[in-house]
C-alpha cells in the first residue's frame, strides 16, 4: 500500500470557526447590498469563497440562530454582528 497522493486527499475539515466566518462574510455581503439584516427565515446568501467557489449559506436561518444564541456568543462576534446592524430583538 501506498500513501494517497495529494490529488487524492479529501480536503480538510473546516473548523466552526471557519463556518461562523463564512457566514458572517454572508452576512456582511447582505447588509452592504441591502443596508439591513432583516433577512428572512429561508434567504440563501450566494458567495464566493476564498478558493473561487460559489458557496450558499442559509443566512436567514444562520441570523436568527446568532439572535436567540446572543447571551452565548463571545463578545467580539456580538460587536460584529452589531457593526453591520444586527439586531438583536
Amino acid at each position: 500500500m501506498e500513501p494517497a497522493a495529494e490529488d487524492e486527499k479529501p480536503p480538510p475539515r473546516r473548523t466552526q470557526a471557519d463556518k461562523w466566518a463564512m457566514n458572517y462574510e454572508a452576512a456582511k455581503q447582505f447588509y452592504e447590498r441591502e443596508g439591513h439584516l432583516r433577512v428572512p427565515r429561508k434567504h440563501v446568501e450566494r458567495i464566493i469563497g476564498e478558493d473561487q467557489e460559489e458557496r450558499e449559506h442559509r443566512l436567514g436561518a444562520w441570523i436568527g440562530n446568532q439572535r436567540s444564541r446572543a447571551a452565548t456568543l463571545t463578545p467580539e462576534r456580538m460587536e460584529q454582528l452589531s457593526a453591520i446592524g444586527m439586531r438583536w430583538t
